[in-house]
């Protein structure tokens, strides 16, 4: 069931669940008896719930997580096999088809027009880890598991890791865990950027809250701005960010928040 403030157009789900506080949208994966693992209804629900909290004007960040002891232990392994149970001439389009899906579930966390938080409760495998690198940051707790198993099971990863994991660590530590799938602790992580901070699993949530607070005292349109220009840098030249600078601070100039920010600063600076 996915639930938010009285009014709001959020449809049910079943294997998702999101609550609203203070403006911050929590969305938790919902199938903690398989560790959160990802099947296709799961796929749908989370990209409705992100296309929500991008379109509701009440909500100003997301914090991404995982109901019971895991965040994401990946895709569902179960569908796996049923996916290889049809024709063999069917398989490559059906997978196909459905890696349409995934992607534009990992765009919806991505492209968000907001801060997005992942707060990794536990494992985060395969998938799993990719959607927490396609958000802006990733708090963990301590002992959480990561890993880029995709190798494991004789894959690559589809998620978006080859493109978000160079970013964070470089990409000859990207190539090293990628290839190796190796099982990577939170606390080690923080030691080369794949993860950002680690605190316990009793104040995972309210600290995330209070970062994704921090991070949204600015104009809304102002975040939304830089962060869509921020996520193009490592493809754009000094040019075309100047240039989408340039066009963001024109629309900048005309909000109330820029207006209303100025007269408060003269106003307190004549007193």
């Amino acid at each position: 069931m996915i639930y938010a403030s009285p009014g709001s157009a959020v449809p049910n789900a079943e294997f998702i669940r999101v609550s609203l506080t203070n403006g911050i949208a929590t969305i938790a994966l919902n199938r903690p008896e398989l560790r959160n693992a990802i099947n296709d209804q799961m796929r749908t629900e989370l990209i409705a719930a992100f296309e929500w909290a991008d379109s509701a004007q009440e909500v100003r960040a997301v914090i991404l997580t995982g109901e019971g002891k895991g965040f994401c232990s990946g895709g569902d392994i179960g569908g796996m096999k049923e996916r290889l149970k049809a024709p063999s001439g069917e398989v490559a389009f059906n997978g196909w088809r459905r890696q349409k899906r995934t992607h534009r579930g990992v765009a919806a966390i991505h492209g968000l027009s907001k801060p997005v938080i992942a707060a990794v409760n536990g494992a985060a495998f395969g998938l799993g880890l990719d959607m927490a690198l396609a958000c802006d940051f990733i708090i963990a707790v301590k002992g959480a598991k990561l890993s880029m198993s995709f190798v494991k099971r004789g894959l690559v990863s589809d998620g978006g890791g080859m493109y978000f994991l160079p970013r964070r660590v470089g990409l000859a530590k990207a190539k090293e865990l990628i290839l190796s799938g190796r099982v990577v602790l939170a606390e080690e992580g923080v030691t080369f950027g794949l993860v950002d901070r680690v605190t316990t699993a009793e104040n995972l949530l309210s600290e995330a809250q209070a970062w994704a607070e921090e991070l949204t005292q600015g104009s809304a349109v102002a975040i939304a701005l830089t962060k869509a220009i921020m996520d193009q840098t490592f493809e754009s030249s000094a040019d075309q960010v100047f240039a989408l600078g340039r066009e963001a601070q024109a629309i900048c100039y005309t909000t109330e928040e820029h207006r209303a920010s100025i007269e408060a600063f003269l106003n307190k600076t004549a007193s």
